[in-house]
């Protein structure tokens, strides 16, 4: 949303947000009716309940929400169901964590790729949960009914949470549904959404890095794009249909709906809607905010990723081993690395900070226009810039505190796994059964941190962080501990590594695995990584406590900042913000113009892969397979019209985080895509939508087909979905 424009009708005097184009906006799905004309007029055939309907099969029961064991609800992607046997497709990088968990120097399914030719081949995630909407209810009345404007932050968070409780538990009585209330507009409408959540979700298949990472993070959030970023999954229900833990007697998902897949293909000015769980954006964010987003949190977070990230490819390089261990936990780190940089990158160059001024000015304008109104909201810009200011120096701390030291060395953090233990050895009288279970339970957290630990990493990366943390962190900022570091060790920190790595027990697996064998409590006090651990965790609440002081005044601001903007703007059809709720935009399949004398077509082909390959670079291998196949065109039925293979394709669709994976569905509600990337010119989009350059980078789903078919002879797969032309 870019700006305010300014109307003076009569002694009304008006403001809103440059109009709204259709692809701009999230929407809820409920109230499709407010868009579905102009969705018609764009290319849809379909009506609203072919897209959203509680009662009758809809596009909705086909989208999944990835999720988390005790997270199911903050979805990390979406996937979208493709057969009647559960068969769904996500991204390939979100899938990469379940391949690297199965992966070993024997089994290196990162490198050489995994397929399931038949279902007894596919492997199990257990941590892995996926989310399929029931139904979604707007709630406001019952909730916002319980408060009123002379209760406190507090007590008005107490009586929302309270009918909210209430609501979960009603509507997931007597179902196995699971419910969550979530909040739009900044506590401004609240809406229930139910789910069925399942919890055996098997892989199928993903082709090999080389394809599925094509171009690294070098092409990251970049076009042209040729990177095959897709892994498919299946979900099992228990014999009687519904959600189960994992058990050899769990059957494939009967969905109420699965997508059709169109290899018809893709023109320019084709209509394209996006079904998914994006995860968080901040278009209502004040100038206040957007100063903190940039010199703070980006920045920090861009510069301290940059030593991290280094640090981990070195060692990567130089071991197999480690390359499959860390490869997750770079990938992880390196997608907000870059997103940090080019995030400030545009919003510098789109004047981001003066639009949002414009904004403030003007809502001032407005609010001061009645003494009423200025008594209720023109307070609410001071409250939000006085939080942010008073937090400046709190926020800077807990950036770097959170980057450097609980995200950097593993193993101080995995140390703190030891304080239940610590308790139970120093009571008076012990339980020696308690005991038992919980060395029980830390041989088997520990076997799973180990597999994907290497101490000597680990080591590079404390030395490395804990230097840089020492040098841009306030003295009374920092952890206690850091004290004794300039105490006894002057600093050097490759020395304090070293001591640490050298006589910790959590160095390493066998040295754990003996201390378990005859835990003593003065081993577990004396440790110095559980020092190193438990301080930065006493630091971290510290400044936690320190940044929630001025909370009510910045959650008061906002609240009473956006419902001043919906209420100057009530006849403009407004999305809220991502929240991890199922939502929908819709646009167009188009090019674009990055700047002058240059112009970006809408479509990439397998032509560009080996335009791109570097046999010398990691990032732009090209398996032989594809080669021999690119160099006989044996691309099937995949073809377009000029016999070339296509693989990346354009859409002006609205998206953020968690809509990775996401099914774009052409007019006639069939599959012609997986959304995966946005382009590095118009990163501002999830704090400033611009229309003329934000795209959504998609997977076109003939380049997918074609893997699995011809080059992983998967036709197993391809026989199970319901392919159109």
């Amino acid at each position: 949303m870019r700006k305010f424009a300014s109307l003076i009708l009569g002694l009304s005097f008006l403001l809103s947000f440059t109009n709204a184009k259709a692809d701009e906006g999230m929407w809820l799905l409920s109230l499709l009716n407010k868009n579905i004309a102009e969705m018609q007029t764009k290319g849809l055939k379909l009506s609203a309940d072919d897209i959203y309907s509680i009662n009758n099969s809809s596009l909705k029961d086909a989208i999944v929400g990835l999720g988390t064991e005790g997270r199911p609800f903050r979805h990390f992607c979406t996937g979208e169901i493709i057969s009647g046997e559960g068969l769904f497709l996500t991204n390939h990088h979100c899938g990469f964590g379940a391949l690297q968990s199965h992966s070993t120097t024997e089994h290196d399914y990162l490198s050489d790729g995994f397929w399931a030719y038949n279902k007894n081949e596919e492997l199990t995630n257990p941590d892995i949960t996926a989310s399929i909407l029931v139904r979604m209810e707007d709630v406001s009345k019952q909730i916002l009914s319980q408060v009123n404007d002379e209760m406190t932050e507090e007590e008005r968070y107490k009586a929302i949470e309270k009918v909210a409780v209430e609501l979960e538990k009603k509507a997931e009585e007597g179902t196995e549904y699971k419910a969550s209330v979530k909040s739009m507009f900044e506590g401004n409408q609240y809406f229930l959404f139910l789910y069925t959540i399942y919890k055996d979700v098997r892989l199928v298949g993903a082709p090999p890095q080389s394809m599925g990472k094509f171009g690294g993070d070098t092409d990251n959030w970049m076009w042209p794009r040729h990177t095959a970023d897709f892994s498919m999954f299946r979900i099992y229900t228990g014999p009687d249909g519904k959600p189960a833990s994992y058990s050899a007697e769990n059957l494939p998902l009967k969905p109420k709906h699965h997508l059709a897949v169109s290899i018809k293909g893709v023109e320019e000015t084709d209509f394209a809607m996006i079904m998914g769980f994006p995860g968080t954006t901040d278009r209502y964010l004040t100038s206040f905010g957007l100063e903190e987003t940039m010199k703070i949190t980006n920045q920090n977070r861009y510069d301290i990723r940059s030593l991290k990230l280094d640090i981990m490819k070195k060692d990567m390089l130089k071991d197999p081993k480690v390359r499959i261990q860390y490869a997750a936990k770079h990938a992880q780190s390196a997608n907000y690395w870059k997103y940090s940089f080019e995030q400030n990158k545009a919003l510098t160059k789109l004047n981001t900070m003066g639009h949002k001024k414009e904004i403030e000015k003007e809502y001032l304008q407005w609010a001061a226009k009645k003494s009423k109104r200025k008594a209720k909201y023109g307070q609410a810009l001071e409250l939000i810039s006085k939080a942010y200011s008073e937090r400046k120096s709190a926020m800077n701390a807990s950036s770097y505190l959170r980057e450097a030291l609980l995200s950097g060395a593993e193993m101080p953090i995995a140390a703190i796994r030891l304080s239940s233990l610590k308790n139970l050895l120093a009571a008076e009288t012990q339980d020696t059964a308690a005991i038992r279970v919980e060395v029980e339970a830390l041989r088997k957290s520990a076997e799973k941190f180990y597999k994907d630990y290497n101490a000597p990493t680990d080591q590079k990366l404390m030395a490395g962080l804990y230097k840089m943390y020492a040098n841009k962190i306030a003295t009374d900022q920092q952890p206690e501990i850091f004290k004794m570091f300039k105490e006894t060790y002057k600093n050097d920190f490759d020395k304090l590594a070293a001591d640490v790595y050298s006589q910790s027990i959590f160095a390493s697996s066998e040295s754990f695995n003996q201390f378990l064998e005859a835990p003593k409590l003065e081993t577990i006090e004396n440790d110095i990584a559980f020092k190193i651990g438990n301080s930065i965790i006493d630091k971290y609440k510290e400044v936690s406590t320190e940044l929630s002081k001025g909370a009510e005044e910045m959650q008061k601001g906002k609240r009473l900042f956006v419902d001043g903007l919906m209420q100057i703007n009530k006849k403009i059809n407004l999305a809220p913000d991502a929240n991890s709720s199922l939502r929908l935009t819709y646009g167009n399949v188009g090019g674009y113009i990055p700047k002058d004398g240059v112009y970006y077509k809408h479509y990439t082909t397998l032509k560009g892969v080996m335009e791109k390959e570097d046999p010398t670079n990691p990032e732009f291998i090209v398996p032989g397979k594809l080669k021999e196949l690119y160099k006989k065109k044996d691309f099937g039925r995949y073809a377009n019209a000029n016999g070339q293979l296509p693989v990346c394709f354009l859409t002006n669709s609205d998206i953020t985080g968690g809509n990775s994976g996401s099914p774009v569905i052409n007019g006639n509600g069939e599959l012609i895509g997986t959304a995966f990337d946005g382009n590095s010119e118009a990163m501002s989009g999830d704090i400033d939508f611009e229309e003329n350059l934000q795209r959504c980078i998609n997977l076109d789903i003939r380049y997918t087909l074609f893997i699995i078919d011809k080059f992983a002879g998967a036709k197993n797969l391809i026989d199970e979905m319901t392919i159109v032309k």
